[in-house]
């Protein structure tokens, strides 16, 4: 099998640091949007570990890292809030409910999979690309703000004075040391690097700085030790297996699947780019779902691909599924043997690699080009950036293309066009140039003069497509208008597709349509608007 394959020693080499780099990313993370959801932290870090490890090996894009994600962090929040509601508190019904929710978001996905929803995706134009990765990088930057951020009592508070510089300063060292690193030596692992210096000063130093355990520990959190993940046979205890229960869960398992599949296969596409391979969005669907149903019965949070760690992995130089592989094991193992040292890590290297992440994520070139692409493109990509930032990566994507289509539609609706000629019988004959569809039947209708025109009327479509349904009832209108005047229309070189729904849909319209046509620039326009 194409997964058990072992890659060359050098992609070996590197797939291995840049998952232990990926690792160490992951653990703050996936412990901040177990926080953000209202759950346990190992609740997040199961879901990094399952999830990262099913994808990785029968996902469809090697080299991309998945796990608990804060895109659905924000949407989970609400179902756990609601399922609580529904019983004592000490029964917490709504990490039960978020569990079962999970299983019936990865049954959703595998469907999307099995039904080849994925090739979808290929629908997304650029700009709406360019406004994803725009907003996306704001989110991370945003997110990581509340880092700077300290327990005073109560609440939290902006860090000042020393305390704030030295966050500063140890964050700026971190992004240097990236920065700086490649162009020494290129092969090295700038994050992880920079990630085990800052680590070693603060220790050494003996620096006052929060760390991944303080982090965890204010958030509520006893820190990273754990077992092994549970089968979660209380899901069937304590949930009642009716219909209620589904009309509760179902709305947030869909709002969840298709925000998890947008960002996992927009995810794909950038990697394809940045790798300039190609993945397979059907199979990342099938593995996604299949994830999150393992996680989802194993008390995972449940997840999907994450832009930020992918980038880290790519840049790192990890290309195969062995540094996912890598990624998902070691956490496992921070988890399990090593959380006294990963608590150690100081937030600020984290903090310092995410700001890179943001500065390779942000699309630079959006800025450049934004004066010379068509007004409505340079819409689109603002729109989409907002809409990331204020709401969510699904309610984004999906406003863009929506957008996106309806200037394509309104665009193609203005070229129909219609050439005009008298042949020497004194038939006149339209020739019709350009799409017709819903958008453009007003155009098509208005190039016609029924009672001016004379007894014979030829409409020639060599160069026009019937495209919708919309279309033909337009054709059928226009043949009823012509012969309620009492004059003669006739067809000529419609697609046989459209020859065969209109001759159904009106049999009395196979008399108007000229079907056999010796012109051979007819089959050679016929096989290119297939």
């Amino acid at each position: 099998m194409s997964f058990l394959k072992v890659p060359k020693f050098t992609l070996l080499k590197d797939d291995i640091l840049s998952g232990l780099t990926v690792a160490l990313a992951l653990v703050p993370e996936a412990v901040a949007f177990a926080f953000v959801a209202g759950v346990d932290p190992l609740v997040g870090l199961y879901a990094a570990f399952m999830i990262g490890l099913i994808t990785s090996v029968f996902g469809g894009r090697p080299g991309m890292i998945s796990g608990a994600t804060g895109a659905l962090a924000v949407v989970m929040v609400t179902l756990v809030a609601q399922g609580n509601a529904k019983g004592p508190a000490a029964d917490q019904l709504g990490l039960y409910y978020l569990f079962a929710t999970v299983i019936m978001m990865g049954i959703i996905q595998i469907l999307a999979g099995f039904l080849r929803l994925g090739k979808f995706v290929r629908l997304i134009p650029h700009p709406v690309m360019m406004g994803f990765v725009n907003g996306l990088a704001i989110v991370i930057f945003i997110s990581q703000l509340g880092m700077f951020k300290e327990v005073v009592g109560d609440q939290k508070v902006w860090m000042q004075g020393a305390d704030l510089f030295l966050m500063i300063g140890l964050v700026a060292l971190t992004m240097l040391i990236m920065w700086g690193l490649p162009k020494i030596y290129e092969k090295l692992p700038e994050a992880l690097i920079a990630i085990i210096a800052v680590s070693l000063i603060s220790i050494i130093g003996g620096l006052d700085v929060a760390t991944v355990g303080s982090f965890i520990r204010d958030g509520g959190g006893e820190g990273l030790k754990g077992g092994l993940p549970q089968f979660q046979s209380a899901i069937f205890e304590k949930i009642p297996m009716n219909l209620e229960t589904l009309k509760f869960i179902m709305p947030y398992a869909f709002i969840l699947a298709a925000i998890g599949l947008i960002e996992s296969l927009m995810t794909l596409n950038l990697i394809d780019e940045l790798t300039e391979t190609r993945g397979r969005s059907n199979k990342e669907c099938i593995a996604q779902g299949s994830a999150n149903i393992v996680t989802g019965l194993f008390g995972g949070m449940g997840g999907c691909a994450m832009i930020g760690q992918s980038i880290i992995n790519i840049k790192s130089g990890g290309r195969t599924r062995v540094s996912g592989i890598v990624a998902a094991i070691t956490l496992l193992m921070f988890i399990l043997f090593a959380s006294t040292l990963i608590e150690q890590v100081p937030i600020a290297a984290l903090v310092g690699v995410m700001f890179m992440v943001v500065i390779g994520t942000f699309a630079w070139s959006s800025f450049r080009i934004i004066r010379k692409i068509p007004l409505t493109d340079a819409f689109v990509l603002i729109t989409v950036s907002g809409l990331t930032v204020v709401f969510d990566l699904a309610i984004a994507v999906i406003s863009g293309v929506i957008i996106s289509a309806l200037v394509f539609s309104w665009e193609n609706a203005k070229r129909i066009r219609a050439r005009k000629k008298i042949k020497e019988d004194g038939t006149k004959v339209y020739e019709i140039w350009g799409p017709l569809f819903f958008g453009s039947i007003q155009n098509f209708n208005q190039k016609f003069d029924v009672k001016g025109d004379p007894d014979k009327i030829e409409i020639d479509f060599m160069e026009s497509r019937v495209s919708d349904h919309s279309a033909l009832e337009a054709l059928f209108n226009l043949v009823k208008k012509y012969e309620k005047a009492g004059k003669k229309i006739s067809i000529k070189h419609l697609s046989t597709e459209c020859q065969n729904l209109m001759t159904k849909a009106s049999p009395k319209l196979k008399a108007v349509i000229i079907e056999n046509v010796d012109d051979p620039r007819y089959h050679v326009m016929a096989e290119v608007l297939r």
